[in-house]
């Protein structure tokens, strides 16, 4: 199937699912759910992708929990379905997963062992907290590969051989044989600081606590204004990239608002490939 077509059939999802007309008493009048009703730029830029990705747009409202819980669910089918459509250029056996501990995974198998030491002293709870393995809300890892899958096409590797005897890639070198995080993926149905915040934390804890290769550090998200977005994207170090749920939908709609500040912002982050579609990310992942 086409990418377009992925795309196009995670936005209906996503129109069935998740997105809502929240209904509203005051003069700004009802909004998407992932607008902030107090915000006119907001409000504008979210009615405008709603008018391009859904057709028949629902009323309701959906708890700020549960549009989470979903938009983690459907982004992480999407990308399971769209990331296996190029096996042949990122072969593999992949395993994809919503808030999975990082300590499930061959970089990070060590915190397990260093979160029981903390909470079993309160002087290192005390100093480095009790919640020391975060969870990521989308995770793709891959499975250790067997000697038989190595040597599929010509005998690179016997049984004898004493080479190659540390890698975690081969699953022979191993009993416990965990799979590699190969990505993981923050969701957030909207921004605010605090949000933000949090994707950066956790990405500094992927960087810092890992033995081996680093994963993919990257966030998607659905909203709508660019200066929240930009609290996100701006500056390098923590995460790869930001993508966008709907990111030609949004260039769109700031084109046709035609807001001066919001369309500067756009092609900052744009230029500075700071900011892609959720189409992209796919083969982003294939690197």
């Amino acid at each position: 199937m086409r990418l377009s077509a992925f795309r196009k059939r995670y936005h209906n999802e996503l129109c069935e699912r998740l997105i809502r007309i929240h209904k509203s008493s005051k003069k700004k009048g009802d909004y998407p759910n992932n607008a902030d009703g107090d915000s006119k730029i907001s409000i504008k830029i979210a009615r405008g992708i709603l008018a391009q990705i859904c057709a028949e747009p629902k009323y309701g409202d959906i708890s700020g929990q549960s549009a989470g819980t979903l938009f983690e669910q459907i982004i992480k089918d999407y990308i399971k379905q769209s990331f296996e459509q190029l096996q042949h250029l990122r072969p593999g056996n992949w395993h994809y997963s919503v808030n999975s501990e990082i300590s499930n995974y061959e970089q990070y198998a060590d915190l397990a062992e260093i979160e029981s030491s903390i909470k079993q002293d309160k002087k290192l709870a005390s100093t480095f907290g009790q919640d020391y393995i975060i969870k990521s809300d989308i995770t793709i890892a891959r499975e250790p590969a067997s000697d038989e899958e190595i040597n599929q096409d010509e005998r690179i590797l016997e049984p004898e051989d004493k080479v190659s005897m540390l890698t975690p890639f081969r699953k022979s070198n191993s009993d416990t044989s965990r799979p590699t995080l190969h990505a993981s993926i923050s969701c957030k149905w909207t921004l605010r600081s605090d949000r933000a915040q949090n994707v950066r934390t956790e990405a500094l804890n992927l960087i810092r606590n890992r033995k081996g290769k680093l994963p993919h550090i990257v966030a998607v998200t659905a909203e709508p204004t660019l200066t929240r977005i930009a609290s996100l994207a701006l500056g390098t170090g923590d995460i790869d990239c930001v993508y966008h749920f709907a990111l030609y939908e949004l260039i769109n709609t700031v084109r046709e608002i035609n807001d001066e500040s919001q369309l500067d912002l756009l092609e900052i982050l744009i230029e500075g490939k700071r900011l892609r579609d959720i189409s992209d990310l796919p083969f982003d992942l294939a690197v």
